[in-house]
């Protein structure tokens, strides 16, 4: 990656998680293309599997995805036999998504895919130092007690 121009910038904090964010997400991104598979389709297919059946409109809001560009992946996933889509039990009007045997063997192999990505990017970190920082991003992301 190039460096900033102003050394001042590059050691803000921001900056550094930034440059990490960037390279965990073009691991995983790249880890999941070789399964053929976007990063938005591993969302959503880790959160169908959690949480299915499960009605569009609040996957899409449980994923924090546009409807219009969930339909769009839901499509995708339909097309590829990893998803269907069939009335929901709870209110016949509204459409609930649920895996398919296929679509749950992908996603076993999108979470090892993307679990591997993970390994490298946290490689330069012994094992404790690994999880002291995954604990402490998790501090950081979710901000200050109020």
């Amino acid at each position: 990656m190039s460096e900033a121009p102003i050394p001042v910038i590059r050691a803000l904090p921001s900056w550094i998680l930034g440059r990490a964010a960037a390279r965990g997400r073009a691991l995983v991104a790249e880890a999941l293309a070789a399964e053929g598979v976007k990063m938005w389709h591993h969302v959503v297919l880790s959160a169908v599997r959690d949480l299915a059946p499960v009605a569009q409109a609040d996957l899409g809001r449980g994923v924090g995805l546009d409807p219009k560009d969930l339909v769009g992946v839901l499509n995708d996933l339909q097309a590829q036999g990893l998803i269907v889509r069939e009335p929901d039990p709870r209110d016949r009007r509204k459409n609930a998504v649920s895996l398919t045997p296929r679509g749950e063997e992908l996603l076993l192999r999108c979470e090892d895919a993307a679990r591997a990505a993970n390994e490298v990017l946290l490689a330069p970190l012994p094992p404790a130092e690994r999880d002291r920082f995954t604990a402490l991003l998790v501090r950081v992301a979710d901000g200050p007690d109020e």
